[in-house]
């Protein structure tokens, strides 16, 4: 007995003075810990972005080697640029049938094939980015999400969020809400529902083509992000008239992967790729926060003056997203279900928001 517990003991001790020299060894940047050493994977990630996009593009960028870095070099991400392996918005279908295994891109593109997935993006003059992150992980939101996608054989995640948006550049002036009758705008998702409720005519249209559609008049208006993306497009040399934001208060960009690529992978894999999406989630919010402030005072060099919409169109807007979604939900039990989950818990979380940051915001 005596001999055993010896035996018990020195190998305890052994075990102990391993951990202790991996850990030192670590922390000296001496040894690396593979999660996977047996089986290196590879996956490839289309965005519906070009090659270094700033923030958006790079953000992915940055996941990737993050991704990289956590597994030990034993799961890497090939990420393609828009238009290098599928089209920019192509890489919904791309994923769900295989022929890559994720993407980055915005929920509300893919409408057209359920209305409810525009809800993920966020809702004109709903909830702000905080509250839609605290939806989607503990509202319901996630659950929701996986759901309707995995009827695609796809697996999504945050994958960023813009905060809020602009609302746009204008050719002219809007002084009340009969100037946006007849109007030509490039503006997607669900925004742009409300705004054809509005008189306006929605285009959906590429980031390579908008500039000179504006230039030529071949549209009188669009939106884009914020002044850290808009200033690059350079939107203030021909629509001067440049007015903050309702339609999109806190738009998420998603992280999807072809599901059974994902359920392929270890649980280990699996893991570094759940909290790789969260970091750049955060710190894509954090430098559109950062980026967009020093691009407002470059603007104001350029002598960009920031106009507010008319209280009139407003209401209007107000009045319109009711409307949308209404009739949404009418076509659409998924839009019915989201759209319910989502304003449940803007009634809980708007109260405390109220009370909280709109308090402090107007001392200040």
């Amino acid at each position: 007995m005596k001999r055993r517990d010896f035996v018990k003991g020195a190998v305890a001790v052994g075990a102990a003075a391993t951990l202790t020299g991996c850990t030192r060894e670590m922390i000296e940047g001496k040894k690396s810990v593979n999660v996977a050493r047996r089986k290196k994977v590879k996956l490839k990630l289309a965005t519906s972005w070009p090659a270094n996009f700033p923030i958006m593009g790079t953000g992915v960028d940055r996941f990737a080697e993050k991704v990289k870095a956590m597994s030990g070099g034993s799961l890497e991400i090939k990420v393609y640029p828009k238009n290098i392996l599928v089209p920019a918005l192509a890489v919904f279908d791309a994923t769900s049938s295989g022929q890559i295994d994720a993407f980055h891109s915005g929920p509300y593109y893919w409408k057209g094939k359920n209305p409810a997935f525009a809800l993920f993006s966020g809702l004109p003059l709903g909830m702000v980015a905080s509250e839609l992150n605290g939806w989607m992980n503990y509202g319901g939101g996630y659950d929701l999400w996986r759901e309707l996608y995995a009827r695609y054989n796809l697996y999504p995640f945050m994958g960023g969020n813009t905060g809020v948006q602009m609302g746009g550049w204008f050719r002219k002036p809007i002084e009340s809400l009969a100037d946006l009758k007849g109007l030509k705008m490039r503006i997607p998702g669900l925004g742009g529902e409300v705004m054809a409720k509005l008189g306006v005519n929605p285009i959906l249209l590429p980031a390579g083509e908008i500039y000179t559609a504006l230039e030529r008049g071949t549209i009188d208006a669009t939106e884009w992000v914020g002044p850290a993306l808009d200033i690059r497009m350079g939107f203030y040399k021909v629509a001067p008239y440049y007015y903050t934001g309702w339609h999109e208060p806190g738009s998420i960009l998603e992280l999807t992967f072809n599901k059974a690529r994902f359920e392929s992978l270890s649980k280990e894999h699996r893991a570094i790729l759940h909290y790789a999406a969260e970091a750049m989630t955060t710190e894509m919010y954090h430098e559109f926060m950062d980026q967009n402030a020093k691009a407002l005072e470059k603007l104001k060099e350029l002598g960009v003056k920031i106009y507010d919409f008319p209280p009139d169109m407003i209401a209007a807007a107000k009045k319109a997203v009711q409307e949308v979604v209404e009739e949404q939900s009418a076509k659409s039990e998924d839009f019915k279900r989201v759209y319910a989950s989502m304003e449940a818990y803007y009634r809980l979380v708007k109260p405390w928001t109220d009370i909280s940051e709109a308090k402090y915001l107007a001392i200040r």
